[in-house]
């Protein structure tokens, strides 16, 4: 498997991806189409990076990091493919994130999750993530906030 930088080429698997998974469990919500209909204006313009992985070529997962006003980033829309789930590809995802972070000499990285995405709060556990209080969200499905200093 391989991670590469987004291109327009991948906007739609980065759609598809995570409307895939939102839908299983949550409801889409406005704010989701909002930013999965322009990746490249909600995330990449104002200085954000999604990551997309690759196997054999096809897109299998996925993650973004939106600039955040303290100079941080909010890792969002994170999603493996059912078919490449339990093969570590989160894990790497999340690496790569963290990385990105530091290479821009972010404080921290944020994020916004739901508590019944029990094998997904274990990652972000695993990877140095503590729980917040709670905050404002555009998010009903939100009932879950973390950070990781960098």
């Amino acid at each position: 498997m391989e991670i590469v930088e987004f291109e327009p080429r991948y906007a739609e698997a980065f759609r598809t991806l995570n409307e895939a998974w939102i839908s299983r469990d949550f409801t889409l919500e406005a704010k989701d189409r909002e930013v999965l209909e322009d990746p490249q204006g909600k995330i990449i313009d104002p200085g954000g990076r999604i990551f997309i992985a690759l196997q054999d070529g096809r897109p299998v997962g996925c993650v973004a990091l939106i600039r955040m006003a303290d100079g941080g980033y909010e890792v969002a829309k994170m999603t493996v493919s059912e078919a490449a789930r339990g093969s570590g590809l989160g894990r790497r995802l999340m690496e790569r994130c963290i990385e990105a972070g530091r290479e821009a000499g972010a404080p921290r990285l944020y994020l916004e999750t739901n508590s019944g995405l029990a094998p997904a709060l274990g990652l972000y556990r695993a990877m140095g993530f503590r729980d917040l209080a709670p905050t404002d969200t555009e998010y009903a499905r939100c009932d879950v906030w973390m950070e990781r200093p960098l």
